[in-house]
Formats: structure tokens, C-alpha cells, sequence
């Protein structure tokens, strides 16, 4: 029976692998071996970055909201039960937005909150 080399499926697989790992640097970029390694990290890592990238921006628009509101002479906790009990349902990447770009409104939305807390 002849040997079967694989031919064109291996040859498709290799070069999807060599694909991949354009742009790495020496050997992980050109011996297939090696690149499957570095390919194969990578995509871990970014299937674990995307998750982490998503609580990273959550985060930052914490801070964002908690800075703006302390201006205003409110805590972020305070201000989020506020808009919970207003029944006002803005999430965070908004809130966040209207305190960088809007601080007027970002105001006005406070002074509702303190007068819901207040009465």
C-alpha cells in the first residue's frame, strides 16, 4: 500500500496555522511546529482577554461615574440606589458617556436623584 502524505488537506491546515501566526517573530512565524504553539497561546489568551476586557470597561466606567458624582456631592452608591428607586434605567457605559460629554444633564440627573432620596 503507497504512503499518503496528506497532500492537500495538511497543506491547507499547515498554511491556515502559518496564516495565524503572520507577524510573529522568527521561527513561530515560519516553522509550522512552533507557530502551532504560539497560535494556539494566543488564541487562548484572547478568548480570555475578550471576557476581561469587558469587566475592565465596566471598571473604568465606575470610576468615570463615581468622579463625576462626587463633583456633584453625591457617592456612586448613593447615586445608583437613587436611580434604582427614580426607576430611571440608564446603565453604566451611559452614564459614564453623559458624565464625560454631557455634565449638564449629568447634573440634572443628580438633583433628581437627591431629590428621590431626600423625600
Amino acid at each position: 500500500m503507497p504512503r499518503a502524505k496528506g497532500g492537500f488537506k495538511t497543506r491547507r491546515r499547515r498554511k491556515k496555522v502559518l496564516e495565524m501566526a503572520k507577524g510573529f517573530y522568527s521561527g513561530r512565524s515560519r516553522l509550522f511546529r512552533i507557530a502551532t504553539e504560539a497560535v494556539d497561546t494566543a488564541m487562548g489568551h484572547s478568548y480570555k482577554h475578550r471576557k476581561e476586557k469587558k469587566r475592565e470597561f465596566r471598571a473604568l466606567w465606575i470610576v468615570r461615574i463615581n468622579a463625576a458624582a462626587r463633583e456633584k456631592g453625591i457617592t456612586y452608591s448613593q447615586l445608583m440606589s437613587g436611580l434604582k428607586k427614580s426607576d430611571i434605567g440608564l446603565n453604566r457605559k451611559v452614564l459614564a458617556d453623559m458624565a464625560a460629554n454631557d455634565p449638564q444633564t449629568f447634573g440634572q440627573l443628580v438633583d433628581s436623584v437627591k431629590q428621590k432620596l431626600a423625600s
